[in-house]
């Protein structure tokens, strides 16, 4: 079975290494990348790895603002996709976390059954008071999130989709992929959430703008989950605030975004199954001289822009008001302190 996944980065450099192993082991056979602007060295990276065969990468085509929707419509008439079997469209700090089977991909097709779509729910994890970067793997140093069937009060809770090849197709989403609207019912893609359910209508047809992309997460993981580690440590929140979405142009990360995926009421360490073989993929990978010294080299530039971004006054700023922003989604921090006023 050929599984491709396609993926953006963009000063991803310390973080590349541990998600092409960790989608290596659940079954991802092929993997393309595109990047834009890169000043960590990822794209040296990535051609490293391009030139053995483990990936394949090229510049984001992209000529305005939205690199990520340009790259998912060059990416529909690249080979590496056009003729793998299913096609995994998600970002490098996002973990397909699978509990059926031996954990990997084919075992969540199986279960699923004859589909041609799985969108699996998001669970986001929180920093977990992490303030400095190491480089080690990502999966094993974040282990709580938000209440899963919960996240900042709402139900409903974004997705990201495998989509098999002969899917319907019309054009790939970040999210999940779209059939054109004219497509007669009984031609419309049969397609579950990651609990091997028929997706709810109006996703399937994208009814409206507050479910393109999410549903009710209750009781949508029991053969996935999706961990996003949209924070990671402290001092990788700060690059990546600097750095920007790689997705969109001209979005920035804040003291909302970070407080929205900081809740860590809930533990969860099921992905950790992996790590065993993870730490010895990496290993496997490192023993390369030239591999092992241009991720040293994306590890040591993260650093230093971390300690650069240290010396203005605006960055000190916000790392404290970072520290100082409860754990606790907004909406709660509001209801809190409107009980304290009542009492």
């Amino acid at each position: 079975m050929r599984i491709t996944a396609v993926t953006c980065v963009k000063n991803e450099g310390p973080f590349l290494l541990e998600w092409i192993a960790y989608n290596r082991l659940i079954g991802v056979t092929d993997f393309l990348f595109y990047s834009n602007d890169c000043s960590d060295g990822t794209d040296e990276l990535l051609n490293a790895l391009a030139q053995r065969g483990v990936v394949q990468h090229l510049a984001n085509p992209a000529q305005g603002r939205n690199y990520q929707m340009e790259a998912l419509k060059h990416a529909r008439h690249q080979p590496i996709v056009a003729e793998a079997d299913w096609v995994w469209i998600a970002d490098v700090d996002e973990f397909l976390n699978i509990h059926v089977g031996d954990h990997r991909l084919p075992a969540l097709i199986a279960a699923a059954g004859d589909v041609q779509a799985i969108s699996v729910t998001f669970q986001f994890f929180a920093n977990g008071g992490v303030e400095r970067f190491e480089d080690q793997p990502v999966i094993a140093q974040f282990n709580h999130s938000h209440t899963p069937d919960l996240w900042n009060g709402s139900r409903a809770i974004e997705v990201k989709t495998l989509v098999r090849q002969d899917f319907p197709l019309q054009y790939y989403g970040a999210h999940r992929p779209f059939f054109p609207s004219k497509l007669p019912k009984e031609s419309r893609p049969r397609w579950t959430d990651g609990s091997g359910r028929t997706v709810p209508h109006r996703f399937l047809v994208a009814a409206a703008q507050d479910w393109i992309r999410k549903y009710n997460a209750k009781g949508a993981r029991q053969l996935a989950t999706l961990n996003h580690y949209a924070l990671r440590s402290l001092d990788s929140y700060l690059v990546k605030n600097d750095r920007g979405d790689v997705n969109r142009e001209h979005r920035d990360f804040d003291l909302a975004y970070w407080q929205d995926r900081n809740d860590p009421a809930w533990e969860d360490r099921s992905i950790q199954r992996h790590l065993p073989a993870l730490e010895a993929a990496l290993r496997d990978m490192l023993a390369d001289p030239e591999i092992a010294a241009l991720h040293t080299r994306c590890v040591d530039k993260h650093r230093a822009r971390c300690a650069e971004l240290m010396t203005q006054p605006a960055y000190q700023t916000l790392r404290a008001r970072l520290l100082a922003t409860p754990t606790l989604p907004a909406a709660e921090v509001a209801l809190l302190q409107e009980l304290e006023a009542q009492a």
